[in-house]
């Protein structure tokens, strides 16, 4: 049997530095990508708007958003399941905050995260695409 999937959005964020932005959940341990389940009706690019200006408190810039395809990956917080992700590139109009259920923000390194702990998603798919 194969394990249920969750279809999610998720946002790549860049500083000028190269570092990406990730965040943790309220009660928590891995860092993920902004982002969230896509509602029936919202297409994945309406998703990633949504969930980084409920996350972040900021907008992304509807220009700057850049698909980066669809990657598949064990989920971090629901044990048996698999998260689909739409990704996307995003660029932020304000300075990102801590908002909604995101407890801590964090910026790493794509080529050295350090011994943060990262989400399946972001461990394996995000960080490739960076490098």
């Amino acid at each position: 049997m194969t394990d249920p999937v969750i279809h999610v959005a998720a946002a790549v964020i860049l500083d000028a530095d190269g570092r990406m932005l990730v965040v943790r959940k309220r009660g928590t341990s891995a860092f993920m990508q902004p982002g969230g389940k896509i509602m029936p009706g919202e297409s994945a690019v309406d998703a990633v708007r949504r969930e980084v200006a409920e996350e972040l408190g900021v907008r992304a810039d509807p220009l700057s958003v850049r698909a980066l395809g669809r990657h598949v990956a064990e989920a971090a917080n629901e044990p048996g399941h698999t998260v689909a992700a739409d990704v996307f590139e995003v660029e932020l109009t304000g300075e990102p905050r801590a908002t909604a259920e995101i407890d801590e923000l964090a910026w790493v390194d794509p080529d050295k995260p350090g011994d943060i702990e990262l989400a399946p998603l972001t461990r394996h798919a995000v960080l490739a695409l960076l490098r």
